[in-house]
């Protein structure tokens, strides 16, 4: 059963039908009948998701689809996520398991985050489930910008994350962000499961749990919460005033090219607030990750107009827009080049692929043997390219068309990084 609550304290009340439809509301349109998808990993808060979005879909004439990550980081996570999609299904919710097998190592958190979201869009596109519900609320809202705010981020990290976001797979949705986790806890306990309670999100060693205990508010009520959650929602409203500035300036000073790179008119850029978030926009699409550096960096590569941020160097050339382009020390590993494959964060596999290829860099030395291919490429830019290799030998090219255009459109890539934002 639910851990019970301290004898004597408050109980919260669960969040109503009607209230997760209002909180439904601003964020369709969703049409008729909804195929809604939503990430359950057995807590009590994505439980409390399937719950109300189960209902709210269902009353619509819809459905949704549980998705269930396991991401065999413990022995007894596959069995766990078996649990789940069986308490599920005594609810008459479908629900289908999706396995990462993520090996353990540094950054883990951050990396079992990014590959979980990357599997639950990819389970949306392959059901055909235009939108992805997640189960962030007030403490994870007030978490994240805590987090962010830690590590320096600008207006844009701090405006924490967003109830909606769009992603190439599904419409990211988020309608508990402005709820305490004991109104979602209340739900479950009013259904009577016992919800899974995953020790990693209490480990120590992790920033995010200790950030947490920090807070003191596991209700998700406390004035701390409140404070960190109200300053995210005044940062998304300076967020969106601003959103529209940048794009005017990088429409007037930028150009992304499909190859991953963008010329930049510096001088057009200027140096003043609105140039700087219009830098750090275009960096993190260049580098493809999902955050832009904190502002005071961005700020100072700049004043110099040339250097190294980010996983992305900026260089000024003579008579031409500067360049800004992915850095190769920082390139992702290769992945299976299968259709829907991301590599880098920026590039995404289209074509039906061939998952016995990888999908990597075309590296130094094959670019240098390419080089006739495309000369109005710089030799750095061209190393950094996609390419399809099966063991040691190279196969395509795509975006070069090479060897042949036949034989690259197997492969074909389209240039496609992460909307610089929240994950």
């Amino acid at each position: 059963m639910p851990d019970p609550a301290p004898v004597g304290a408050p109980v919260s009340p669960a969040v109503s039908a009607e209230e997760f439809a209002a909180l439904m509301t601003p964020l369709g349109p969703f049409g008729a009948p909804p195929r809604l998808a939503a990430g359950v990993s057995g807590g009590p808060h994505s439980l409390a998701l399937a719950l109300l979005a189960e209902a709210w879909a269902r009353a619509r004439g819809g459905d949704l689809l549980a998705l269930v990550v396991d991401h065999g980081l413990r022995p007894e996570s596959a069995a766990e996520a078996e649990a789940v999609l069986a308490t599920l299904a005594a609810r008459g919710i479908a629900g289908r398991r999706l396995r990462l097998g993520l090996a353990p190592g540094p950054g883990m958190q951050e990396r079992a985050r990014q590959a979980r979201l990357a599997a639950l869009l990819a389970a949306c596109r392959a059901e055909g489930r235009p939108w992805l519900l997640l189960g962030h609320h007030l403490a994870d809202q007030a978490e994240t910008v805590l987090f962010r705010a830690l590590r320096g981020s600008g207006p844009a990290g701090l405006a924490g994350m967003a109830p909606a976001r769009p992603a190439a797979e599904a419409l990211l949705l988020r309608p508990l962000l402005g709820t305490p986790p004991a109104r979602l806890e209340a739900v479950v306990a009013a259904a009577g499961l016992a919800p899974v309670r995953d020790p990693s999100n209490r480990d120590p060693r992790f920033a995010r749990p200790r950030l947490r205990a920090a807070l003191a508010d596991p209700g998700g009520e406390g004035a701390a919460t409140a404070a960190l959650a109200a300053a995210a929602a005044a940062f998304a409203r300076r967020r969106r005033r601003l959103a529209g500035a940048v794009a005017q300036r990088l429409a007037a000073a930028a150009a992304l090219q499909p190859e991953g790179h963008a010329e930049l008119d510096l001088a057009a850029l200027g140096q003043d607030a609105v140039a700087v978030a219009a830098l750090g926009r275009l960096l993190a699409l260049v580098s493809g990750r999902p955050y832009a550096p904190p502002e005071s960096a961005l700020a100072a590569l700049l004043r110099r107009g040339e250097g190294t941020l980010g996983g992305a160097w900026l260089r000024p050339r003579a008579s031409r827009p500067a360049l800004l382009a992915r850095e190769a020390a920082g390139l992702a590993p290769p992945v299976p080049a299968a259709r829907g494959a991301v590599w880098d964060g920026r590039f995404r596999l289209i074509g039906p692929g061939d998952p016995e290829c990888a999908l990597g860099a075309l590296g130094p030395a094959a670019a240098a043997r390419l080089r006739g291919r495309a000369p109005h490429l710089p030799a750095a830019v061209l190393a950094t390219l996609p390419a399809i290799w099966r063991h040691a030998r190279l196969v395509a090219v795509p975006l070069l068309h090479y060897p042949a255009p036949e034989v690259s459109s197997r492969f074909a890539t389209l240039l496609a990084p992460a909307v610089a934002g929240d994950l």
